[in-house]
């Protein structure tokens, strides 16, 4: 069903809308067989994304999220029934400005009146480790969100996303080319540790919508999502097998994997954090020991990584 304007379908207000998080769970509403309003969220709502969305009837916000614009982001909420919240650690690498406007946007949709928060939420890496891990500052940031809106008195679900595949595609150094012309992915793991790989785009707002769909608002619930769970050993041999090009896994230490970061411009310490992220992975599971949610229920089946392979461009990492 198309997304619709109708005043008797509930209006859900998309924080990240023209993004990877909020374009995911739009995606999934408008394939949906219910009505929705859709309120997307952007900073620039001239842009060529945000423009494509409101030919497909989503109501574009321009506004800005941070703390100081408190009072806008407040009027943007009004009147939405349920919110999707996400906000993007990477942009400014501060744990700190991430709780804060986590919590802004947990006390912005509880005084608009919403009956329920979704929030993209990740574990909490230290506690979860007893303090062996704790520079991974992403994770920990959300986490610490999440606990707020337990106790805002705001019907909340935690919708934690898994690993992107799309990572394969950023400066991350999951794929290397290596001297004899041939590729590796060179991670701080070992070769069967089960990761849950997410294709964002396609099945992240599959779970979203799973949850504003069940008969009651489930207030409390984690949700942990995953496409597939896959060994990164298993990865590599998809990604040969679907590129015809030949690409095996490296186990390497977490002091190889911060002199690599290092070497591709991250600073030594945002270095140290992702990699303390995939030592974590490694040990306790990148959900803890509570593993992914079931994809029972969902609307349509998730993408395999052998999908994500054959439909992903790879000719600007494997060149």
């Amino acid at each position: 069903m198309t997304i619709t304007r109708a005043a008797s379908a509930p209006l859900v207000a998309v924080v990240g809308a023209t993004g990877a998080q909020g374009g995911s769970v739009i995606k999934a509403l408008s394939e949906s067989d219910k009505p929705y309003r859709i309120r997307g969220f952007t900073r620039d709502a001239t842009k060529a994304a945000a423009e494509a969305l409101k030919k497909q009837g989503v109501e574009m916000v321009t506004v800005n999220l941070v703390v100081e614009n408190k009072e806008e982001v407040y009027k943007a909420f009004t009147g939405a029934d349920y919110a999707f919240l996400v906000t993007n650690f990477w942009e400014h690498f501060s744990q700190e400005r991430e709780i804060s406007e986590g919590k802004m946007l947990i006390d912005t949709t509880k005084a608009a009146g919403v009956k329920g928060v979704l929030w993209s939420g990740l574990p909490h890496v230290a506690k979860l480790s007893g303090g062996k891990y704790t520079k991974v500052a992403n994770f920990d940031g959300k986490a610490l969100v999440t606990e707020y809106g337990r106790t805002s008195s705001v019907p909340f679900v935690d919708v934690q996303a898994g690993f992107y595949t799309a990572n394969f595609f950023g400066n991350y150094g999951l794929l290397v080319k290596q001297t004899d012309g041939t590729y590796a992915l060179p991670w701080a793991m070992k070769p069967a540790t089960v990761m849950p790989m997410i294709d964002m785009e396609n099945d992240y707002g599959l779970y979203v919508r799973w949850v504003l769909e069940m008969p009651v608002f489930p207030d409390g619930l984690e949700v942990r999502t995953s496409s597939e769970n896959i060994t990164p050993e298993e990865m590599a041999r998809q990604i040969s097998e679907g590129t015809g090009k030949t690409v095996v896994f490296k186990q390497i230490s977490g002091e190889e994997a911060i002199r690599g970061l290092v070497s591709l411009g991250y600073p030594p310490a945002g270095s140290a954090e992702i990699v303390q992220g995939f030592l974590f992975f490694d040990e306790f599971g990148l959900y803890g020991d509570a593993g992914s949610t079931s994809t029972e229920g969902l609307a349509r089946p998730t993408r395999t990584f052998a999908e994500f392979v054959k439909s992903a461009d790879w000719s600007k990492v494997l060149v």
